[in-house]
């Protein structure tokens, strides 16, 4: 009898980190881990300990924190790579290493230049010495999607037989497609003798714009776990995306034989927002599920009939995904406890002095703002609890500008009690005022991205702004929050150069 339950496998801290241009610190991954945790994920790919301090870091960290969620970190087929990976497994409660070995002719020949052989033995001694330190160990043959079947069907049996309690099959190249995917799944369930002493997962990636397709597939010829990305993050295409494949299920019962997740399909609008907040990826507008258009109706012919019925042109309550109206909660004259409950509502758990902070905060916005809605306070909590040193702090600035006027920024920032000031001019009031901070503080780099936000509707809606730097190899992300647009971009460029300045103290302590 088939298994009723779809295990869903997030690689957002690992593969979807490998999106060109986004970049998590420790603290952010815990954060979005948190999320996860909440969202209902089985299983979390926190990271590739071996590949830097930074992720073996991370994974431990999240395995610290995380009470239910399976802690995943990837490894490849070397003791080197095992033993860090227990390393950083070693305090999470419930920790998986995931093995991996590529199988297909091209990878054999071109990146490892091993015989078939070679390729069974080391994945069979990997799965071995894993299952060692762990009681869950998965096993990936990489590039299962071009791998001969033949040749993937005794490696799969190989390593189950070795301790492997999950055998995932990547498309990594994103090269299959669904037939084929599927065909390739149905074949192991009849040709491994074994298979169902271990979960069958796919890792599908999405050059052909295919990996949610191809997953599916794999679901519906026996496939039990899932591995996919929020907001369907990852190398080159991305990966397939977490939401859609999860409603994908949840709308089909029909087609998928009844298959259930254990996703709080509520949260999956407010955990895609927190992941493109922090990766500083946008999520396109007209993307599946979660898009800021998916339950937008222009046509007047839409219009009238979801008036009438909503069924007739929307297949999803947005309710069911977390969409929501904005809700006037609070205002200038709210008091602590109004707003600390209001937050308890939205999810957030604060300690005291979180709470202080944030609070001062709000009464500063409540100043400037007359009405407070709950995307503001989601996006100041969020944003005030970034958990940065702030070395360099704003403590004044002031931009002229205007039409044929040379913008000019005066500018002070603190620096260890003394303040440094600077002026200078720029084409724009932006401009000037990044050149100026780059001036006071001596800082060298390239803006990469800059990106403006209402976070809500209104004249007075409040203001994100996100830069992206880049500076002698390393690329960050700073953001900013006001109801002035200049003053939140100011304030972008300042969190950016405070993470600058921590990320090159950790590196200069890591080589004393």
């Amino acid at each position: 009898m088939k298994k009723k339950r779809v295990l869903i496998f997030d690689t957002t801290l690992r593969d979807g980190e490998q999106t060109p241009g986004a970049s998590l610190n420790v603290n952010e991954k815990l954060k979005i881990a948190m999320q996860l945790e909440k969202l209902g994920v089985d299983i979390i790919e926190a990271g590739f300990p071996r590949t830097s301090p930074g992720d073996l870091e991370a994974v431990k960290t999240v395995g610290r924190h995380l009470k239910k969620t399976t802690v995943c970190g990837l490894a490849r087929a070397t003791k080197k790579d095992i033993d860090d990976a227990y390393s950083a497994l070693k305090a999470a409660k419930k920790p998986r290493i995931h093995v991996f070995l590529a199988t297909s002719k091209i990878h054999m020949k071109y990146k490892l230049k091993k015989a078939e052989e070679e390729i069974l033995e080391a994945a069979v001694q990997a799965v071995k010495y894993a299952r060692k330190k762990v009681a869950d160990v998965e096993f990936s043959p990489e590039d299962a999607s071009r791998t001969e079947k033949g040749f993937l069907a005794k490696v799969v049996e190989a390593v189950i037989k070795a301790g492997a309690g999950t055998v995932n099959i990547p498309d990594t190249v994103g090269y299959a497609v669904p037939q084929e995917f599927g065909e390739t799944i149905k074949y192991l369930v009849d040709e491994v003798p074994n298979i169902g002493k271990a979960v069958i997962s796919v890792h599908c990636h999405n050059d052909l714009g295919l990996g949610v397709s191809n997953s599916l597939a794999a679901v519906m010829n026996g496939a039990r776990q899932v591995e996919c990305t929020i907001n369907g993050l990852g190398e080159r295409a991305g990966n397939a995306s977490l939401e859609e494949i999860v409603m994908g299920l949840a709308m089909r019962k029909d087609i998928y034989g009844n298959l259930a997740t254990g996703i709080n399909t509520r949260e999956l609008y407010r955990t895609s927002k927190l992941v493109s907040k922090l990766t500083g990826i946008d999520v396109q507008p007209n993307k599946a599920i979660i898009g800021e258009n998916a339950f937008s109706h222009e046509s007047g012919i839409h219009q009238d009939g979801v008036l009438k019925k909503r069924v007739t042109y929307e297949i999803i309550r947005p309710q069911d995904v977390g969409f929501k109206g904005s809700k006037l909660v609070l205002g200038k004259l709210s008091g602590r406890h109004a707003f600390s409950e209001r937050l308890k509502e939205l999810g957030y758990s604060l300690s005291a002095a979180e709470l202080d902070q944030a609070f001062s905060r709000f009464k500063q916005l409540a100043d400037k703002k007359r009405k407070i809605f709950d995307e503001d306070l989601a996006t100041l909590v969020e944003s005030e609890l970034d958990n940065v040193p702030r070395e360099y702090r704003l403590i004044h600035f002031q931009v002229t500008s205007g039409n044929n006027v040379e913008p000019i920024a005066i500018i002070e920032i603190e620096k260890n009690k003394k303040v440094l000031k600077a002026t200078a001019s720029g084409d724009g009031p932006i401009d000037a005022c990044f050149k100026t901070i780059d001036k006071a503080t001596g800082h060298k780099g390239k803006l990469v991205d800059y990106k403006v936000n209402a976070v809500t509707s209104g004249r007075d809606a409040l203001g994100e702004a996100s830069v992206k730097i880049a500076s002698g190899g390393d690329m960050v992300i700073g953001r900013g929050l006001s109801t002035d647009v200049i003053e939140a971009s100011v304030l972008a460029y300042v969190n950016a150069i405070n993470r600058l300045a921590l990320r090159r103290k950790r590196l200069k302590k890591r080589r004393a």
